[in-house]
């Protein structure tokens, strides 16, 4: 990571006995990040220094944005997330349950976009897989972060690792800078971190640090269930329902309480993304829509009508961009002179199309072992001056923690990334094994979504102690 030199650098905090966590992004995974550490905070009186009284883990988000906020679209969480909340803090999971929106019946459900005729259901779970409005979620998790924990309006411009320094200085673009013990790039799929941590030496690496065009888009919108139900009827609207076809798939589902129906229709697509390295909209219309399921059964085609339109026909389409082509080789810096305490998590990691609905909960999944492992390293500080006794410095423990953190999470969230391609080829009828075998395709997807849902969350957090205990040696 490149240094700056800038005069205006204020001292850090240097008391040896506080581990200083810098979460740069207050999206999903930087609030649940955040969450995951103020309950440890509040709940684990070992987290205070007992020779001063000073709490022994501080954190701060830094959030490029004036506010909190989320883009209004629907987003659900499945079981495992579920789990891995309720680990984080019982409070972010009783919030989550607030606003989550129940579905008509326990199963996702597949229709045969063609015909209308079920495909295949599929045991959520009581209550499983429950979802709302992304605004709505972040808004009561962001009731939980103390004011003081988070700046607005900052926006990386870079980050300084030094090795012979036990901080890491972090430069905004204002001209303000602040000091860190640990840096954790929660920013999203443009992630500016990411590409920090990566520090481009090839050209696959450069490739790495940017996501790309899946070659799919979608239309997307909150529609008045009023509306919805006048047109598909009450179990269309009030239930989970996919709607699967040649090179496009249909999901709907409702939130707001059940006052809107969240509609996304993914589109394949040959050409090139027009805004590849700026935007991930562009202008589209409701022709555009409408001729995709054109040929599909009237229940498919009355959805698409669904969508607004401005007077002009036009509506915004979003390219679904993700890390699979050009997968990150690891979520932590240590090229380059980098001292291994800087990381990328959620979606700055391991971006993912939205197909298995899984990209959020893997974000939960990270800021848990996360929050674990950064508490462990906040108790392994030292609480005073030893004379004569050797200590281990901060930065070594941060390094074992951020490595751990890297090697519990790599294969479990890159298979996610790679699988939610296959899934998508599966609802598109592109698998050319499966096709639109409709006994297939129920094996494939029971296969799939299972190894998302049945992971072990418990299982991570403890295996990623263990591990950091094995690397610092029983400290």
């Amino acid at each position: 990571m490149g240094t700056v030199n800038n005069p205006s650098i204020v001292p850090g905090v240097d008391d040896p006995s506080t581990l200083n966590i810098a979460i740069i992004g207050g999206g999903i995974t930087g609030i649940n990040l955040a969450l995951g550490l103020e309950h440890r905070l509040n709940q684990n009186p070992k987290l205070t220094n007992t020779s001063n009284g000073q709490k022994r883990l501080s954190y701060t988000i830094y959030e490029r944005a004036p506010g909190f906020r989320e883009i209004g679209a629907g987003i659900g969480f499945s079981p495992n997330a579920e789990r891995a909340m309720g680990l984080l803090s019982p409070d972010v999971l009783a919030s989550f349950k607030r606003v989550a929106n129940p579905n008509g019946e326990d199963y996702f459900q597949w229709i045969d976009g063609k015909t209308d005729k079920l495909i295949f259901k599929l045991y959520c779970g009581k209550d499983g897989f429950q979802g709302g409005r992304r605004s709505d979620i972040l808004e009561e998790w962001a009731k939980l972060i103390p004011l003081e924990r988070v700046q607005f309006g900052k926006t990386v411009e870079t980050v300084s690792e030094e090795a012979e320094e036990e901080k890491i200085t972090i430069h905004f673009t204002d001209g303000s800078v602040a000091h860190a013990d640990v840096v954790i790039g929660c920013d999203g799929i443009r992630s500016r971190i990411r590409q920090l941590v990566l520090s481009p030496s090839q050209e696959s690496i450069i490739e790495a640090a940017h996501p790309h065009y899946t070659h799919k888009f979608c239309f997307r919108s909150l529609v008045p269930m009023d509306a919805a139900i006048a047109s598909i009827g009450e179990k269309r609207a009030m239930t989970r329902f996919m709607y699967n076809g040649p090179k496009a798939h249909i999901i709907t589902y409702p939130v707001g309480n059940s006052s809107m129906l969240n509609v996304l229709a993914v589109i394949s697509d040959d050409k090139p993304w027009p805004e590849e390295n700026k935007k991930l909209t562009a202008q589209g219309s409701k022709s555009e829509a409408t001729e995709a399921f054109k040929d599909w059964h009237e229940t498919a085609r009355k959805i698409v009508d669904l969508f607004p339109e401005d007077s002009e026909g036009r509506m915004e389409k979003w390219a679904v961009f993700d890390m699979a082509q050009f997968p990150a080789d690891r979520y932590v810096s240590v090229d380059q002179g980098a001292t291994g305490k800087v990381c990328v998590a959620g979606d700055a990691a391991h971006a993912t199309g939205p197909h298995l609905g899984a990209g959020g909960g893997l974000g939960v999944e990270d800021a848990l072992v996360l929050s674990a492992l950064l508490e462990d390293v906040a108790l392994g500080l030292p609480t005073h001056a030893e004379d004569g006794k050797e200590t281990r410095k901060k930065s070594e423990l941060v390094r074992a923690a951020l490595q751990v953190y890297n090697d519990v999470r790599y294969e479990r969230t890159q298979w996610v990334v790679k699988n939610t391609r296959y899934a998508v080829d599966l609802f598109q009828w592109q698998d050319p094994v499966v096709g639109r075998d409709d006994a297939k395709f129920g094996g494939e997807i029971t296969k799939t979504f299972h190894k998302v849902w049945e992971y072990d969350v418990e299982g991570m957090v403890q295996g990623a102690l263990d591990g950091l205990g094995k690397k610092i040696g029983g400290r």
